[in-house]
């Protein structure tokens, strides 16, 4: 029998949403948003002419995860269109206008470090003897904007725990595709290509830790990482690298893009923590994406709401140093 306990990152089941009510909804607030407040407005709220771009292809044989939060999630079309992509331009709908073109099959992933079984890996090898998983999981942007998603995905350290990591194996090190006549952003210097991001090998290890393939039961879209990402529900999206193709075990902490852009503003960590305040911008609230541009903002949470499952893994650690 399956014993379900409720944690502090939990909302009641009376706060959910069916998905085809919130995407009325969505509609309506869009149009009142555009009439009334105009494109600036439309822009926080997350109402944006893109069209997603993902193929719709349906994901076989997934379970519930573990984890999953009972708050309703984001619609579709805002979780496809409002994103943060550089690799596809920095305004939030050009990941869903330029990303559609990128070719995703043939993929490979190349694994390497201080592991015992080094090598390269298509894609449908890397994933393919796990169990795929819909975890329903918030992701707060260091922007003070977040969302929740119904992503599709294998636990992080089933897969890594495949490679056989040795001892010496104290982060994990990922990169994103480089190709810039694929992914036109990549051809302007805004941050140091190819996209980089890093994990403590016990953060990595991690239940809560995912490896994305999909969302809302389909394909990952092009604009949200495909075909493969990671989620790390207590850290700022930031740290969610995307359209990854090397994994690499290292003894030393790894160089991470946003942190190298800008070590004042994007710590290594990146957990979320509401009393460390962006150098432009408090994080002490959030708007979620969806609630419209008139209602109030959230307080933020502590780790985004997953203290319970991951505030041990920093004891002893100065937070607001180690940001």
């Amino acid at each position: 029998m399956l014993i379900r306990v409720r944690k502090t990152s939990d909302v009641p089941p009376s706060e959910i949403t069916p998905r085809a009510i919130y995407l009325d909804r969505r509609r309506f607030l869009s149009a009142s948003a555009l009439t009334l407040a105009g494109a600036a407005a439309a822009a926080v709220v997350g109402v944006r002419p893109a069209r997603a771009q993902g193929k719709g292809e349906k994901l076989q044989g997934v379970v519930k995860g573990p984890f999953t939060t009972d708050e309703a999630p984001t619609s579709y079309q805002d979780v496809t269109s409002y994103n943060n992509f550089y690799e596809f331009g920095t305004d939030k709908e050009d990941p869903a206008k330029h990303a559609g073109p990128m070719r995703t099959r043939p993929w490979s992933v190349t694994v390497a470090g201080h592991c015992e079984k080094p090598g390269t890996y298509a894609f449908e090898d890397f994933i393919k003897p796990f169990q795929l998983q819909e975890r329903v999981y918030r992701l707060r942007c260091v922007e003070a904007w977040s969302m929740v998603v119904p992503w599709v995905g294998v636990p992080m350290a089933d897969v890594l725990k495949r490679y056989h990591p040795t001892s010496k194996a104290r982060y994990v090190a990922f990169t994103t595709l480089l190709d810039p006549a694929q992914m036109p952003g990549q051809k302007r210097p805004v941050l140091d290509w190819p996209y980089r991001e890093g994990l403590r090998i016990d953060e990595a290890m991690n239940p809560l830790s995912l490896f994305a393939v999909g969302l809302y039961g389909e394909v990952l879209p092009n604009q949200n990482g495909a075909p493969i990402r990671i989620v790390v529900p207590w850290k700022y999206g930031f740290k969610s690298i995307k359209s990854i193709v090397k994994i690499e075990f290292t003894e030393d902490p790894p160089p991470t893009s946003w942190n190298m852009q800008g070590p004042g503003e994007y710590g290594f960590y990146a957990n979320v923590n509401p009393s460390v305040d962006h150098p432009r911008w408090s994080q002490k609230k959030e708007r979620r994406i969806g609630d419209g541009f008139f209602a109030a903002k959230r307080p933020t949470l502590p780790f985004n709401g997953y203290g319970e499952e991951v505030a041990s893994l920093y004891a002893g650690m100065d937070l607001s140093k180690f940001y």
